[in-house]
């Protein structure tokens, strides 16, 4: 698929997409709540996404994780509820690697072919696959029962006896059983429904280390109890037990990377991981995300990137990280593609939408990461965070309009939607686990205002009402330009700063730059502010003007690009630019300078 614009991610929670169940009975059953399938992924589904200006679509919760649902028939063991999060299990306890949540398929003993199928219609949609890799972690029952012959689930060779060894797969509390947390705040497992498993015991003995590093047998109820850390090598003092990159390696190429670790002995938790993710990559998946990557040593990126870029080297690697002061080094020694621009301008923006935070504040953003743009995902929503649409975010998901201009127009780097998104869905319901804000992703559970959309599977927004039809264009409009336009791939200057200095009435609310490349030419400009309305002779500078070779006493036109139901005239004098604008409350345009 050749592109000339962005790339843009659709994240979809693959369990909770097609389910058209309306019941969303709080700790529902699948059989109460529904459940969405691989198959409701249909070729009309898949052309309506990629039509919204879709290039990749992120299948949330593939691997098979931990669930409560008795999948026994199929060979499939039962899971402890006391160590599962929700009744339908969080996505990032992965029970086997290789192989799929058996929700997900309407005939779970032939799961796995009906993923490839999924793979196989996605593409044939014109967009690529990406999933799940989870290498800080697995499920407290981590089985691996598809592990192919020839080679081990994690811990199946580990010394249990001993806290640490270097090829062990995990870390132990010798002689200590593990212990399910105390439950507090009247949280009790499955709502306090009778389950035979349900007994506040589960069998491990020795206990693991808990996913988030806790050292306890007995972890708190708010540590990541329903997994278990995985060990790369690193000590339980924090010294290295492999080979350290060289201080240059960021400047190396991933076949340089791939050569430096070819003759080096690493811990046995890497080559598992290897094995796992160039087996993803056989069944036709083209790309990664990586959970909490920075938890896991930047190393083993170096020698996983490396291995995934020597077998497909167009692979998207897209990865979790949170500590910009980390950024680079992900980026540059772990061989990273993408990493989530979370708490520079995602962060910002949600300031802004809330009435707290100011515009002038997205510029320093940006110039901070100039070094690195083009590798920070821009994104409003995701799993993990509220729902833009919620009363705890920002109450009405048209706030989040000008928010996601910016956020797809302001830099090279990929943008991402969450599934529901586009129609404004608020998370409301109270799903079990967890509390509403954000879409549950631990229980079965209905999505009202996306399933509206799917219209009993006929995806075409049937039942959308006038104003969530109008949201749903808003973005189908936005995301269509960007994946189509040379100027987002190129050239950015701010232009904020310069307004707020030198035009009357432009404030902390309004935002505006500049992106150009070859003979595209645009503006971008913003009003953040849901009650008020501008009306504004913007500025142009001088370094744009000359840059963009306009010519002292002529008139240009700009049309907006985003409607394309506004043209204003651009007059150049005294070197700057100069036209007048009015921009209603939450409005935004992206100008298109014609000479």
């Amino acid at each position: 698929m050749k592109r000339q614009g962005k790339i843009v991610i659709y994240q979809v929670f693959t369990r909770l997409f097609g389910n058209t169940e309306t019941n969303n009975k709080p700790w529902g059953t699948l059989q109460e709540n529904g459940v969405g399938k691989f198959a409701d992924f249909t070729p009309a589904a898949l052309k309506e996404i990629r039509d919204l200006g879709i290039t990749h679509i992120w299948y949330t919760g593939v691997p098979h994780h931990a669930l409560v649902t008795d999948y026994t028939a199929y060979g499939i063991t039962n899971d402890d509820p006391d160590v599962i999060k929700g009744r339908a299990g969080s996505p990032y306890a992965v029970k086997d690697y290789y192989n799929v949540n058996p929700d997900l398929a309407v005939d779970p003993a032939n799961r796995l072919e009906e993923f490839r199928q999924l793979i196989d219609r996605t593409h044939k949609a014109g967009m690529k696959v990406i999933i799940d890799i989870v290498p800080n972690h697995v499920a407290r029952h981590y089985e691996g029962s598809s592990t192919p012959e020839g080679k081990e689930p994690f811990g199946a060779s580990d010394d249990t006896t001993v806290e640490y060894a270097r090829d062990n797969n995990f870390y132990y509390i010798p002689g200590t059983p593990f212990q399910v947390p105390e439950w507090r705040d009247g949280y009790q497992p499955l709502g306090g429904d009778p389950h035979p498993l349900v007994d506040h015991f589960f069998d491990e003995n020795p206990a693991k280390w808990t996913g988030n590093g806790s050292r306890l047998a007995q972890p708190d109820f708010n540590d990541w109890y329903e997994t278990v850390k995985i060990n790369y090598g690193v000590r339980p003092d924090g010294t290295y037990d492999f080979e350290r990159l060289p201080e240059d390696a960021g400047s190396k190429t991933h076949e340089q990377h791939f050569e430096f670790w070819k003759d080096k002995t690493v811990p046995d938790s890497w080559i598992k991981f290897r094995h796992i993710a160039l087996y993803w990559l056989d069944l036709g998946v083209d790309g990664f995300r990586f959970d909490m990557a920075e938890m896991v040593p930047v190393e083993f990126w170096s020698y996983l990137n490396s291995h995934i870029k020597e077998k497909n080297r167009e692979a998207l690697l897209l990865a979790e990280v949170y500590n910009p002061s980390l950024y680079r080094d992900y980026i540059f020694k772990g061989k990273m593609d993408y990493l989530y621009d979370k708490v520079e301008l995602y962060d910002s923006l949600k300031h802004i939408m809330q009435g707290h935070g100011w515009t002038d504040h997205i510029p320093v953003v940006q110039k901070g990461l100039m070094d690195i743009e083009h590798h920070m995902l821009h994104f409003l929503e995701n799993h993990d965070e509220q729902r833009i649409a919620s009363p705890e975010f920002a109450g009405d998901a048209r706030r989040g309009m000008p928010a996601m201009v910016v956020s797809a127009t302001l830099s090279t780097s990929p943008t991402m939607v969450y599934f529901g998104q586009e129609v404004g869905e608020p998370g409301a319901e109270n799903a079990g686990f967890g509390s509403p804000s954000r879409t549950s992703i631990f229980d079965y559970i209905g999505v009202p205002h996306h399933q509206r959309w799917v219209n009993e599977k006929a995806f075409d927004g049937g039942q959308l009402s006038g104003e969530e039809k109008e949201l749903r264009d808003f973005y189908k409009r936005l995301l269509n330009l960007t994946i189509s336009s040379e100027a987002l791939m190129g050239a950015y200057e701010d232009i904020h700063y310069f307004n707020r200095d030198h035009t009357p009435g432009y404030d902390y609310r309004v935002h505006s730059f500049v992106r150009w490349k070859d003979g595209q030419r645009w503006l971008v400009l913003v009003n953040f502010d849901a009650e008020r309305s501008y009306d504004l002779e913007m500025k142009i500078p001088p370094s744009v003007v000359n840059a963009w070779e306009l010519k002292e006493g002529n008139t240009y036109q700009l049309s907006d690009r985003l409607y394309e139901n506004t043209e204003v005239e651009l007059k150049i004098e005294k070197g700057q630019g100069l036209f007048k604008i009015g921009l209603a409350p939450l409005q935004s345009y992206i100008l298109e300078l014609r000479d």
